[in-house]
Parts: structure tokens; sequence; C-alpha cells
């Protein structure tokens, strides 16, 4: 009897994580962090979810909750339902579009570039902040550190965010080049966080001595969790970027990828679509232009010995 009594509880409270869950976001399911939520209207019934694929810029959580409001709009404006789909590297996101288990994803401009060039990414839309389609790769350190430019970095260890990451790993690895330097002759030690928000931690918490990151980020954790800003330090900004794209296979089905299109270039003239902007932190999502990634392109040339 006690173990019946026991799984009345547990019965009990998953409903009422089900209904909490349920009244916070009515069309949004959470399978579990790290692998998908699903919004599914009622008008839409057994249609194929419409899969979209984030890179993880930031924590898996965090990524829910910003992205929640956009799968509602996507689910409506396309009437199907639609899944979020989360991986631990953007290598494993990259992987979701090449193989066609995603049908658009989120990326950043290193991973556009990979896939790009390997012929499995295209260009969709791009998000616009600030009145730009730009960003930056910022250098930090702890707030209290006696560093003040990458070259009083040397022997120090250094936080990345993800293999394929422009900000977080590139951008630092092209400096570095101009430098006759490669990241492993010029730290002591380099190690990844595979999140721009863990690496601004590390730096905080004096497990690195510095860090590249995403600007959007930075400043996203500005107004969100300023205290841990003021524990670490800018030295320096990188030129201008294109900024992360919203990319899809270029064989995706020509209807479904126009349908996508549309959506999100007036996303911001519905009252659904302006929330999901506002999470976002975006204004409106515009057409990329051309050239906008090729200072990526030639960085990674360099880098990779791309011919």
């Amino acid at each position: 009897m006690r173990w019946l009594s026991g799984l009345r509880w547990l019965i009990g409270a998953l409903g009422l994580l089900v209904a909490c869950t349920a009244r916070d976001h009515p069309y949004v399911r959470l399978k579990g962090e790290g692998e998908s939520a699903v919004v599914a209207p009622e008008r839409a019934p057994g249609r194929l979810p419409l899969r979209v694929a984030v890179a993880p810029v930031i924590s898996p959580r965090a990524t829910f909750e910003i992205y929640s409001p956009l799968l509602d709009y996507l689910a409506h404006r396309l009437d199907r339902p639609v899944e979020l789909l989360q991986r631990p590297t953007y290598a494993e996101i990259n992987d979701l579009i090449r193989t066609g288990q995603a049908d658009v994803g989120f990326v950043c401009g290193g991973a556009f570039v990979e896939g790009e060039r390997e012929g499995y990414m295209e260009l969709l839309v791009v998000p616009q902040i600030n009145g730009t389609t730009t960003y930056h790769a910022l250098i930090i350190v702890p707030a209290d550190s006696p560093f003040h430019r990458l070259e009083d970095l040397r022997g120090r260890r250094f936080a990345f965010t993800d293999p394929l990451s422009n900000s977080g790993r590139l951008y630092v690895q092209y400096r570095l080049a101009q430098m006759g330097e490669t990241s492993e002759s010029f730290f002591q030690n380099t190690f990844f966080t595979y999140s721009h928000d863990n690496s601004i931690r590390a730096v905080a918490q004096g497990l690195a001595d510095g860090a590249s990151v995403d600007s959007l980020v930075y400043e996203w954790l500005s107004h969100n969790e300023p205290n841990l800003i003021t524990r670490v330090r800018v030295i320096e900004r990188s030129p201008p970027f294109g900024i992360p794209p919203v990319v899809v296979h270029p064989e995706l089905n020509s209807g479904l990828k126009e349908a996508l299109r549309e959506a999100f270039l007036k996303m911001h003239e519905d009252p659904r679509g302006q929330k999901a902007l506002t999470m976002l932190r975006v204004e409106r999502f515009v057409l990329p232009a051309p050239g906008a990634y090729e200072d990526i392109r030639r960085m990674a040339a360099k880098v990779r010995g791309w011919p």
C-alpha cells in the first residue's frame, strides 16, 4: 500500500507539473532539457512538425524560454506543429541540417561557412538588432586581472565556446595566426564550454584567464545578469561580422522554404510575432546582404587551410 500511495503522489505531482507548463506555454510541451519542445496547435492535427534546430549559444533551459514564443508564432503562421531541437555542439546542429533531420536552423557564422562550403547550408534570413545585422567577438578577462591585451594572455588558460564558433574560437585563432602563433603554442591550455554564457561564467569564476564571446550574449547578460558582467572586463572588440543567421538546406522543399522566409520577414507585423521578437531582443528579420559573411569565410580559410 505504501508504494501505491507513493505512486499516486507521483502521478499527482506530474499532473501538476504538466498543468503548470500548459498554463505558462499553452502551445508548448517540454520533453526534457536539451531534447526538444513541441508546439502543437489544435487546428493542425496529424501534420508533420516543422523541426527548428538552435545552436547552443546559451544554456538549453534559457534557449527554451527565449525561443518558445517564436515556436508559437511559427506554429500558428504555418498551421502545423513545431519542434525545437537542441544539441550540445554546433557540429551536431549542423549535422541535423545536413541530414534533413531539421528543416530550419539558427546557427553561428562559423558553423554557417562550414555548412555552406560543404554544400548543405543556405542563408534564409538574418536578425536585425539595434538597426544592424552585425555583431562582434569580445575577448574578456576577469575584472580584477592585470591583462589588457590578447598578448598579455600568453601562457594562460583560455576558454573557447565551440570548435565551430566564430566569435567563440575562430576570431582568436585568426588573431593568433596573424601573430605567427596557434592556440596550442600561445596558451598554457584551452578548453571548450559549449555556450557563450558558460565562457563568461568561467572567466568570472576564475576558471579561465580569458575567453572570446558573442557580443549579443554579453549584452543580453548585461541586462539579465548584471552582477555577472561586473566580474569580467572586455579587452578587445573585433571588427563587425555578419550576425548569426537562420539557415536551411538548399534542397528543402521550395514551398516550405518560401513560407518560412515570408513568416520571418513579416514577423514584426504580427502581434504574436512581435512578442517573439521582443523575447529574442530582435527588431525584425531581413534578407542577408551580399558578402555579409565574407570576413568569416576569409578567416576560416586561413585558420582551417581551405583553398
